[in-house]
């Protein structure tokens, strides 16, 4: 065999195991190796990711919160992290206090690594209500969501990022 091939042979070897190692196709693991639909666990996240923001717009944070992981983790900006289901509905429950409390996602995508795994991403547009002047206040950022498949084969949020950006010109 020469150099070359050989090469090649290594180099589709190294391509399949990392592959496999990262998507997790193993006899442990078998729901990994089953073929993807992108589309369909695509919309699946899109529908979860609304109905959990729908949610939140209606002020009822046990809604908001229900689709978490047990062991969620959320990330938002000038904050210290939530880790669990019981500091994230905290956090919700002062959230949606706020009666301006509104969110409006847009650009919606969702990268999926798997059956039991997809990252959803879109921008957001925040209205709540300015602490020192009681009007209205807006904020615009990136929004990111962690999905995993549960035991029970829902997909449930495993973590949360909110970044806020520049006000849009």
């Amino acid at each position: 065999m020469s150099v070359t091939r050989l090469s090649v042979v290594l180099a589709s070897a190294v391509v399949l195991a990392s592959a496999v190692a990262l998507f997790g196709c193993s006899a442990q693991q078998p729901s990994a190796c089953k073929a993807v639909d992108a589309g369909k666990v695509s919309s699946e996240v899109i529908a979860a990711a609304r109905a959990h923001i729908d949610a939140f717009n209606a002020h009822d944070a046990e809604k908001a919160v229900s689709a978490d992981m047990a062991d969620i983790k959320v990330m938002f900006h000038g904050a210290p992290n939530d880790v669990g289901k019981a500091a994230d509905l905290a956090t919700t429950k002062g959230e949606t206090a706020d009666p301006l409390a509104h969110v409006d996602l847009s650009d919606e995508t969702v990268d999926v690594g798997g059956p039991d795994f997809a990252v959803y991403h879109s921008t957001y547009d925040y209205t709540s209500t300015d602490p020192k002047t009681k009007g209205p206040a807006h904020e615009h950022g990136n929004y990111m969501i962690g999905f995993k498949r549960d035991a029970g084969g829902e997909l449930k949020i495993a973590w949360e990022s909110v970044s806020d950006t520049p006000a849009r010109k």
